[in-house]
């Protein structure tokens, strides 16, 4: 299964929890599933529920089910918690760094940032969305880019979460620096960690 390009605000109504990493809109003024038999509370079995919970993870960091179960199978191999593991790979890769930066209002925003070669990482250009930062790393986007629209409203808005402890951002050179990583509390969302763990066990 490939990465989610659909309507956004649909999914998150589908999932009932807002993921700020796919999008800024929010999901109150309608917070039922879409369809017809959306407004109808029905408890989930218990297959259902820990596929909405790991749908959370892949859909607000917009990962594939390959990257998603590969990431899983690595954190399992890891001397560290699984479910720390688990959030600390998805929340250093690059585009999501960009987003929790601030310097753009989304991941898949900021995913095309990085494409397109617009950040820098410690002075070198990357276009890597999966590229990992490690302890250390100093991230901004290149000086000709800052005149883009998306980062120019992105810095102008503010970013839509507050910077996390484990990022440290510099206004007078508009540069973020990577100063710990991150763990499960760094998930900016709802998540029961323990049911995508569940999941995953009897997949891999």
């Amino acid at each position: 299964m490939g990465r989610y390009t659909g309507p956004r605000l649909k999914k998150m109504r589908a999932l009932g929890v807002e993921l700020p990493g796919l999008s800024r809109k929010s999901i109150a003024k309608r917070p039922h599933k879409p369809g017809e038999h959306g407004q109808k509370t029905q408890r989930p079995k218990d297959y259902k529920l820990r596929l909405l919970e790991k749908q959370k993870l892949r859909f607000n960091y917009g990962v594939s089910e390959r990257q998603m179960r590969r990431i899983v199978r690595e954190a399992m191999k890891s001397k560290t918690l699984t479910d720390d593991k688990i959030i600390e790979l998805l929340e250093r890769r690059l585009d999501n760094v960009v987003f929790r930066g601030g310097f753009a209002p989304t991941i898949p925003a900021a995913r095309q940032l990085v494409n397109h070669k617009h950040i820098k990482v410690n002075n070198k250009r990357v276009n890597i969305a999966s590229y990992r930062v490690k302890v250390g790393d100093v991230i901004q986007p290149r000086e000709k880019s800052m005149k883009l629209e998306p980062i120019q409203v992105a810095l102008l808005d503010g970013p839509q979460l507050n910077h996390p402890e484990w990022l440290e951002f510099d206004e007078s050179s508009t540069s973020i620096r990577i100063l710990g990583l991150p763990n499960a509390d760094a998930v900016p969302f709802p998540l029961e960690m323990s049911l995508v763990i569940e999941f995953y066990s009897r997949l891999l």
